[in-house]
């Protein structure tokens, strides 16, 4: 089932006299379940797009569907809802509440949304993520791979029809970055939850099922990957 659709994206900032095109004409279809890293190199755009499919930034044209709803045209307003609903968003800064424990980060969102919080499912996520011990501990406290697990928790607990992680690992050490992607493979594969992850790294890169490269706002290649999970 497909759960996003990006139809010819454009996206053009104005840079003095001229204007610098980010992204130029992008479609892309993903699926229910698919694990996707975008990949290129800096300026190539990848960020760009990601900010575009999650709401937070606007196309200059072009249409983004997210579960079968047109993004593009909601309001500032209807979108914070639909994102807070639909799609979790991960980090490479983690944007962890500071004066919040890392339960309080966790259910934020659903506080937010005026939802009642499930808390066996909240135990649960805490539980997968390695986090039992911290769970009342301050994001200053935490290493840096705590607080993206902190994050990744966040992200899920919504349970969102789609995961956009930037970088996701970009601040932490290579143990640490083991660790996140291989919980991201776990969600993938156990909770058929859709990723779309940006990243310069091709370790990270050869996990994902499905690796699109952008340059200079293209898409230059899109191709099946077999996950090199050693």
């Amino acid at each position: 089932m497909e759960i996003l659709r990006v139809e010819n994206l454009i996206k053009e900032y104005a840079n003095g006299e001229k204007k610098l095109v980010a992204l130029d004409d992008v479609s892309l279809k993903i699926e229910q379940g698919e694990f996707v890293a975008i990949v290129g190199p800096s300026g190539s755009g990848k960020s760009t797009l990601l900010h575009i499919i999650g709401g937070i930034d606007k196309p200059t044209s072009g249409k983004v569907f997210v579960s079968g709803t047109d993004i593009t045209i909601l309001k500032p307003d209807k979108m914070t809802i639909f994102r807070r609903r639909n799609i979790g968003i991960i980090y490479q800064f983690y944007n962890l509440i500071p004066t919040l424990n890392v339960e309080d980060n966790i259910i934020l969102p659903i506080l937010l949304d005026s939802k009642k919080v499930d808390h066996n499912k909240l135990d649960e996520t805490i539980k997968l993520l390695g986090l039992e011990n911290r769970r009342k501990a301050m994001p200053s406290e935490l290493s840096g791979g705590e607080q993206q697990r902190a994050s990744i928790a966040r992200a899920l607990m919504n349970e969102p029809s789609i995961i956009l992680a930037d970088e996701p690992t970009g601040n932490l050490d290579s143990k640490a970055s083991k660790e996140i992607v291989e919980l991201f493979r776990y969600y993938n594969k156990a909770y058929k939850q859709t990723l779309l992850i940006v990243t310069h790294d091709e370790r990270i890169a050869l996990q994902a099922d499905r690796i699109i490269e952008l340059r200079d706002g293209k898409i230059i290649k899109d191709e099946r990957n077999t996950p090199n999970i050693s």
